[in-house]
This record gives C-alpha cells, sequence and structure tokens, in this order.
C-alpha cells in the first residue's frame, strides 16, 4: 500500500510538471519569426504625428556597465546585448518622430561614395552612376547615451515543501537594466533632453522531485523541473523604446519640438508620458 501511494504521488508530481514549455529538442524545426515586442513599442508606432521631423545623427550607443556573465558561462560574455545602436535606430524610426541619419557605419558609406566618383571617372559607366552624387546630409541633434547599468540579483527567493521524501520548490531572480538617452544639439552643444530608464529581468525556476526508500533496498528517485529566463536583449529594447518616448514627451514639455495636433496629446499613448 505505501509502495503504490508513494508512487501515485510521484506521478502526480510528474504530471504537474509537464505543465511546463516544451524543451526545444521536444518542438518541431520552427521559422524564424519577427521579435516579439513589449507594450513600449506599441505606445511609440501609436503616437501622435509630429508637425516636422526632427532629423538626428546616432553614432553608438554603448554598453558602459562593464557587466560580464559569471562563470563558468563565460567571463568574456558580456551580461548585455552590444547591439543597443541598432535597438535604438529602430525605436527612434518606429516612433515616427525622428528622421535618422546612418552615422554608425558611416565609414561604410563613405567609402562607397569613394567608389561612386571613382567609376564616373571611367568610360562606359552606367547612367546610374553618372548623377551627380549630393552631399550627405547634417542633423540637427544628436543622440547620445548607453547601457549604464545591469544589476543582478535585485531580489532574490522562493519557497518549497518536503514530505517524506517527496516536495517540490520554486526559485525567482530580478536583475534590472538601466539605460540613459540625451538628444544634444548640434549647434551649440547643448543638452536639450536627458532621460533615464530601468527595466527588470525575471528569471523563474520550478522543480519537483521524490527520494524515498519503497523497500529494504529499493530506492525511487525521480526529480523534473524547468526554468524560464527572461531575454536580457528584449528587456534591453524595451527600456530603449520607453526612453524613447520619455524623451519625445520631455521635449514637448520643453517646447523642443510640437505635435501636429496638440489637442490628441493627452488622448494618445503619449499622455502617459508626460508628467503634467
Amino acid at each position: 500500500m505505501r509502495t503504490l501511494l508513494a508512487v501515485a504521488l510521484a506521478c502526480a508530481l510528474l504530471q504537474g510538471c509537464s505543465l511546463r514549455e516544451p524543451m526545444p529538442a521536444e518542438l518541431d524545426a520552427e521559422i524564424p519569426t519577427l521579435t516579439p515586442r513589449a507594450s513600449t513599442y506599441h505606445d511609440l508606432v501609436n503616437m501622435p504625428k509630429p508637425k516636422g521631423l526632427v532629423v538626428t545623427a546616432l553614432y553608438g550607443f554603448r554598453d558602459q556597465t562593464g557587466q560580464y556573465k559569471p562563470t563558468p558561462a563565460s567571463s568574456f560574455s558580456t551580461s548585455v546585448t552590444q547591439g543597443a545602436a541598432s535597438m535604438l535606430m529602430d525605436a527612434l524610426q518606429a516612433s515616427g518622430w525622428f528622421m535618422v541619419l546612418e552615422r554608425e557605419g558611416l565609414q561604410n558609406l563613405l567609402t562607397e561614395r569613394k567608389i561612386i566618383r571613382a567609376s564616373q571617372q571611367k568610360n562606359n559607366t552606367p547612367a546610374n552612376i553618372l548623377a551627380e552624387l549630393p552631399p550627405l546630409q547634417a542633423a540637427n541633434i544628436v543622440m547620445e547615451g548607453g547601457i549604464v547599468a545591469f544589476d543582478s540579483n535585485v531580489r532574490t527567493g522562493g519557497e518549497g515543501a518536503r514530505y517524506l521524501g517527496i516536495g517540490v520548490s520554486s526559485e525567482y531572480r530580478v536583475d534590472q537594466v538601466t539605460v540613459s538617452l540625451r538628444a544634444v544639439d548640434v549647434r551649440s552643444g547643448q543638452v536639450l533632453a536627458n532621460v533615464m530608464t530601468s527595466k527588470t529581468i525575471y528569471s523563474v525556476a520550478r522543480s519537483a522531485g521524490v527520494f524515498k526508500f519503497i523497500e529494504l533496498k529499493d530506492l525511487l528517485e525521480v526529480e523534473a523541473g524547468y526554468t524560464i529566463n527572461e531575454p536580457a536583449q528584449l528587456c534591453v529594447l524595451s527600456a530603449i523604446e520607453a526612453a524613447v518616448a520619455h524623451l519625445i514627451a520631455q521635449g514637448i514639455e520643453r517646447r523642443l519640438w510640437q505635435a501636429a495636433d496638440q489637442t490628441a496629446l493627452a488622448e494618445s499613448t503619449l499622455g502617459k508620458y508626460l508628467t503634467h
């Protein structure tokens, strides 16, 4: 009777743990999909139209945390993404308020323009290359900043219970990433607006197990569990999107730029980023 009870409890634990997400090896091959976006992205794409686009240059958005993943994972792998500049460029364009100029790959752009000028001096040059090459457009403001902080184990905890060798447990961990974004006037070098946003990163682990002697020499041992880690790069992306939204709101409050319809600000998604 005790044997049947122990086996039944073990089956119940395994059935409860079967509610986890399937492992990659258990899934069929999936086709690539668009990156999932948080609510901050939908706030950006649904913002009111600006009175005019702000011509913006972005040279880079670096990782300034100096944080690396703990060993044994890798002592050379950083804790946050190194592609934050691409994320910021995507967020600026998604808002519809900025005309972003290519500056991170400026050297590649200048090299290609030199190749075009050299090609124009040759005979039998195609007509599409013979056209006069216009000068590069200048920006009104430069976006500066970066990922300024990554704090691990901001909050940790868990719970568990065990009875007669049968138990379940749950643990969680909270990390936090912080980004800083500022708009600088090209003509004067003055910082027009500056914002700082933070986003938490959640990790959860759940497990269940049985460790029990069924008979004198017969040991039943069963373990099952799973872990869910919120992708750090998506949290960085969400923090950057929130920073862009707050920067737009701060610029409106300081009369740096205007919306096409001032009456629609409070009713739009930008309303929750305004301080008044």
